[in-house]
This record gives structure tokens, C-alpha cells and sequence, in this order.
């Protein structure tokens, strides 16, 4: 058999040649706009969606897969392999997780399935899920890769700037961030993740200040192995944040992730991102 596989939701936004290259199995959540149902990121790229979100009167929702579509992508591997490793987003902010270890009880073929709750979302997930992987390709036992997994765990850190934070308290995902709302200023509000909720941690008064911010929050870890910047619509902006990163981490690979239609149902298109994997200062 091959080695540990794999596993993954579409709330890590890997970039597709880092979801291809390490073998990973992605299970999409999934978007609704009114009776229009689409898999997160398979049946609605994120350009569609953004673009959609722009005119249509529908607002969307979002979901967790369903335990049938978890259980056939647990199936599929365990023709390759015996042992999986799922590596869900935060239990706090959707039943993911909770789908994703009921599906085991689903599967009809044997195989010893390990589901772990990140306490993260986004390329912060995508961080320790790229870990893990890596770890299962050199040949790690499932132990050593569940090991690998709770050390990234504590490896990573993300801060995310906002134009609004409308969509993330309509779409009830706000946590203790709402402390940042009700400002009668225009702001800028930056939030983090923290023990795997949304929380407040910034408000600036313009949109280079909430860059800056961004890019502080980088240079705050002792020890940078690998960035990833996060957008919805604003590429220029990203590509312009990934060379002001460059320039202070020559060594340090940096991914430009497109967050995918789940996260810009809550976020909205004016979303900017950095996840940091490394050691927090």
C-alpha cells in the first residue's frame, strides 16, 4: 500500500499545483444562491463567484459537504492506502469537522481514518495540510504524521484585513470581532484566529496602513520557512503585498492563494490575507 493519504476541505485554499503536486484530496463545502447549489471552488471558480456575488439579488449560503461526498473520497484513497490523516478547518466556525469524522462510519472499505480539528481556516490550514502531506511522502508512519500535524498546529498564524465586515457578521462567522463594528469612521478592521475563532485585532484608517499591518505581523515571527498571500479580488494588491514580503524573506517560498467562494461568502471582496508557517516571535 502507499503511503498515508491525504485529506483536506476547500476552506485551506491550496493553490491547485500544491493540491496536485503533494497528492492531497480536497473535499469541497458548498455554496448556495438561492435554489443554486455549487461545490466549493469544482462547480464555481472563484472569479464566477465574485462575479456573481456582484449582481445577484440572492445572497448566498454556505454548507458543510455532505457525509456521503466525505465517505467516497475516504473510499477512493483507501484503494492506495490503509491509513488516512483529515485535517479539517476550525470546529468552531462549521460542522465540517463533525461531518467529517461521522462519514468514517460510512465507508465500505477498511481503513483507519484520523480526523483532526486545526483550530484554523484558510492557507493557515493549508499550511499544516502541506506539512502533513510532505511528511506522508517521505515516507512518515500515520503517528508520525499526526505528530507532524499538532506541531504546525501551533506553527501558524494568519491576519486577515477587511473593506467590511458585513458579510462576516451576516454570515454569523464574526465571533469576538464584533467589537470592531459600529465605528461611525471608515476603517479598515484586521482580524486573526485565535483558539479557533475569529477575533479582533486591528483597526486602521486606510487600506495601506491595514497592508502594513500585514506585513508587521509577518516580520513578528523569530523564524519564517513559508508566507502565503490570500485575496478575493484585488491581485494587484496581493502581488504587490507577495514583492514587499519577498524583499524581507528572500529564502522563504511565498504562495498567492485565491480564497475560494465559502471563504468570500464571509468575507466579502475586499479581503486581504497573509498566513505565516514558521516560529511565532
Amino acid at each position: 500500500m502507499s503511503s498515508v493519504g491525504i485529506v483536506t476541505d476547500s476552506i485551506a485554499d491550496l493553490p491547485p499545483e500544491i493540491v496536485e503536486q503533494l497528492g492531497i484530496t480536497v473535499v469541497p463545502l458548498v455554496v448556495r444562491f438561492g435554489t443554486d447549489v455549487f461545490r466549493d471552488g469544482v462547480d464555481l471558480s472563484p472569479d464566477e463567484f465574485y462575479e456573481k456575488l456582484k449582481y445577484s439579488k440572492v445572497l448566498p449560503v454556505t454548507s458543510a459537504p455532505s457525509p456521503t461526498t466525505y465517505a467516497e473520497a475516504y473510499d477512493k484513497l483507501a484503494e492506495k492506502t490503509n491509513e488516512i490523516v483529515v485535517i479539517s478547518l476550525t470546529s468552531k466556525l462549521s460542522a465540517t469537522y463533525q461531518v467529517a469524522l461521522q462519514s468514517v462510519g460510512l465507508m465500505k472499505r477498511p481503513c483507519r481514518v484520523e480526523v483532526i480539528d486545526s483550530q484554523w481556516a484558510v492557507m493557515a490550514q493549508g499550511f499544516i495540510t502541506i506539512a502533513a502531506a510532505r511528511a506522508a511522502r517521505a515516507g512518515a508512519s500515520l503517528e508520525e504524521v499526526l505528530g507532524v500535524v499538532r506541531q504546525a498546529i501551533h506553527q501558524v498564524d494568519m491576519r486577515a484585513a477587511f473593506d467590511t465586515l458585513e458579510y462576516l457578521e451576516r454570515g454569523g462567522r464574526i465571533g469576538k470581532a464584533q467589537a470592531l463594528l459600529g465605528s461611525l469612521l471608515k476603517i479598515n478592521p484586521v482580524i486573526s484566529i485565535k483558539d479557533g475563532e475569529v477575533h479582533p485585532y486591528a483597526r486602521e484608517r486606510s487600506w495601506a496602513k491595514a497592508m502594513d499591518n500585514l506585513c508587521n505581523f509577518a516580520a513578528s515571527f523569530s523564524k519564517v520557512e513559508a508566507l502565503a498571500v490570500e485575496y478575493a479580488t484585488y491581485l494587484d494588491e496581493a502581488n504587490k503585498l507577495i514583492e514587499r514580503l519577498q524583499s524581507k524573506y528572500p529564502q522563504a517560498p511565498i504562495y498567492l492563494s485565491h480564497a475560494s467562494p465559502v471563504i468570500g461568502t464571509h468575507t466579502g471582496p475586499g479581503l486581504m490575507l497573509v498566513s505565516v508557517f514558521g516560529q511565532p516571535g
